[in-house]
């Protein structure tokens, strides 16, 4: 019975566990690169034009 626990564990948890972990690094790296273009852009005239 124990490894059945564990096969449901790593068919069903891992896969949720792997896919949120990815999803706190895109929004760890969507925050980063976004300030990054902010600083980058900062006193740019194009920055008018987008509404």
């Amino acid at each position: 019975m124990p490894g059945a626990i564990a096969i449901l564990v790593v068919l069903v948890v891992l896969p949720v566990v792997v896919c949120m972990s990815f999803a706190v690094v895109a929004a760890v790296l969507g925050g980063v690169l976004n300030k990054d273009a902010e600083v980058r852009g900062e006193g740019s005239e194009l920055l008018d034009l987008n509404v």
